[in-house]
């Protein structure tokens, strides 16, 4: 073994706290790679208690390590050629090492494997700087190789912090041994003034002698001499007041120094969580825009091939529209029929609604007066002709469905009563609407004209009441159906215009049934 390689043993002055029963400490030259420039450079190595410290020079332990590795989750790798080359890797980073031999590379492996094994418990740390071990040296020029690459480490701002806490456990031994010597100094100068008061007061009863060249001297001059020595501050407890004041200077640089560095770290790390957080805002608002597609997408789909399309997981009547048509015992019946590329489905609609006479229903259905209360499609309309008390056509204009063009509709509305063929049959009323020509309301390039053939058939069912009372709403019942046979007029997007009707007539029916109970609430029964 080289005699820069020593086995450290638990009496050393080097490590005067090793526990019994640890692996054997080692500490020797060992050449590792530092970068491309430098490359191989001989450094003091140290294997102490589960960790591998890295020092310039032995004669630098003093003032620091350069690194450390924890040997706990550490991966030892002998080279495959390089009889003397091993490599030490935690996590991402990795040590490049080699001995002068291969017994010497031998031994370190052996060293470290045993410190590994006994360590006892795991550690998540990799790479990390001993808080106690802070150069003094590389702090005051504010460069060290450990700052130099602290940017890529994941623990730089933990190791400055502490080495801040290493420089403050410094700076207070520095602080107290120089108030202990300030101390020393204010005892010696009081001292000092006692014992020149004293003398003075002796000096007053003594009678000076005359020399013979006239001068006078008092007798007690030697006495003052060794009652006055000269005080240095090295001649107080040993204490080197300059090399104090040095490493005080020293001290407070690589204060300053961390400190600096430590605000740039903030700095950056704080840059960096902001670039996090712009993208992640970018990322949160390609979701979102991808969400709002995929759901206009799913929305297009006409249907889905199974039976659940009308009442199952994939209907596109929302839930409250759904369960609120199930109470009401609305049915919908609807067939596919396409034309040329153009959607013709019919559609059927059962409704039963209580407290409303089918009369109320078809009137307010065929009334224009009321129509902008409850229809929510239209955006404009006026009667063309008034053919007859209960025949009219009207013209009107719906809003625009994207991405389908605008429609209007132009279409003769007539309300009538059907005569019962017995007296057990219900009363029924029938209002239809279907499309007509007119020279009032000729076509026009904004809108594409659609075609419409619509009855809605209402029979009113009379319960009868209690005892003699007379008849009210409660006993009243209306059997709505509804019949609609729509032509757009004009391509449109099947899935579109599928989608539209299975939610809109659901709505219509029961906004229109709810419009017409409010209405007719409190008033006379109309038969």
């Amino acid at each position: 073994m080289s005699d820069n390689q020593s086995w450290n043993s638990s009496g050393s002055e080097e490590d005067p706290e090793t526990e019994l029963g640890l692996p054997v400490e080692l500490c020797g030259v060992l050449s590792k790679w530092t970068n491309y420039i430098h490359g191989w450079q001989d450094r003091w190595v140290v294997l102490k208690s589960n960790t591998l410290s890295y020092y310039k020079s032995e004669d630098e332990t003093e003032y620091g390590c350069r690194g450390s590795i924890c040997l706990s989750k550490a991966e030892i790798t002998p080279h495959d050629f390089d009889e003397c080359r091993f490599d030490i890797s935690v996590n991402d980073s990795v040590w490049y090492l080699r001995a002068q031999d291969p017994d010497h590379r031998q031994q370190w492996v052996d060293a470290i494997e045993q410190h590994k094994t006994e360590s006892g418990y795991g550690s998540e740390s990799s790479l990390r700087r001993h808080g106690s071990m802070v150069s003094l040296v590389s702090g005051a020029s504010g460069y060290s190789a450990t700052s130099t690459s602290s940017f890529k480490k994941g623990h730089s701002l933990h190791e400055k912090l502490a080495e801040m806490e290493t420089f403050r456990d410094i700076l207070c031994r520095q602080v107290d041994t120089l108030q202990k010597y300030f101390d020393a100094c204010a005892d010696a100068v009081s001292k000092d003034e006692l014992q020149r008061d004293k003398v003075v007061e002796d000096d007053e009863d003594d009678f000076p002698t005359v020399r013979p060249d006239g001068d006078f001297v008092h007798g007690s001059n030697s006495t003052k001499e060794k009652l006055f020595p000269h005080v240095t501050p090295k001649g107080i407890n040993g204490i080197d007041f300059k090399g104090e004041a040095i490493t005080f200077k020293a001290t407070t640089a690589g204060i300053l120094a961390t400190l600096s560095h430590c605000i740039e770290l903030m700095v950056k790390r704080e840059e960096s969580w902001q670039k996090r957080l712009d993208k992640e805002t970018e990322k949160r608002r390609r979701i979102e825009e991808a969400y709002k597609n995929a759901v206009t997408e799913l929305k297009k789909k006409s249907h889905f091939g199974g039976p659940d399309y009308e009442e199952g997981p994939n209907s596109l009547i929302n839930e409250e529209e759904f369960f609120d048509a199930v109470e009401a015992a609305l049915d919908v019946y609807r067939r596919e029929v396409e034309e040329n590329g153009i959607v013709l489905d019919p559609l059927k609609a059962t409704h039963a609604v209580k407290g409303v006479t089918g009369h109320e229903v078809c009137h307010y259905f065929w009334n224009v007066d009321v129509r902008n209360d409850w229809e929510t499609t239209i955006e404009n309309f006026h009667v063309v002709e008034n053919l007859a008390d209960n025949a009219i056509i009207i013209y009107q204009t719906h809003k625009r469905v994207w991405p389908a063009s605008q429609r209007d509709v132009l279409y003769l509305s007539a309300i009538r009563k059907i005569p019962a063929f017995s007296e057990n049959d219900p009363e029924t009323w029938i209002v239809c609407n279907f499309s007509v020509e007119h020279d009032s309301a000729p076509l026009n390039n904004r809108c594409v004209r659609a075609k419409i053939n619509i009855a809605m058939i209402c029979q009113t069912l009379v319960s009868p009441p209690e005892g003699n009372k007379e008849i009210s709403r409660d006993n009243i019942l209306c059997k709505i159906t509804y019949v609609a046979n729509v032509n757009p007029g004009g391509w449109a997007p099947a899935s579109v215009l599928r989608a539209v009707a299975k939610r809109e007539y659901p709505k219509f029916l029961k906004r229109f049934t709810s419009y017409v109970q409010e209405k007719t609430a409190g008033k006379p029964i109309l038969f």
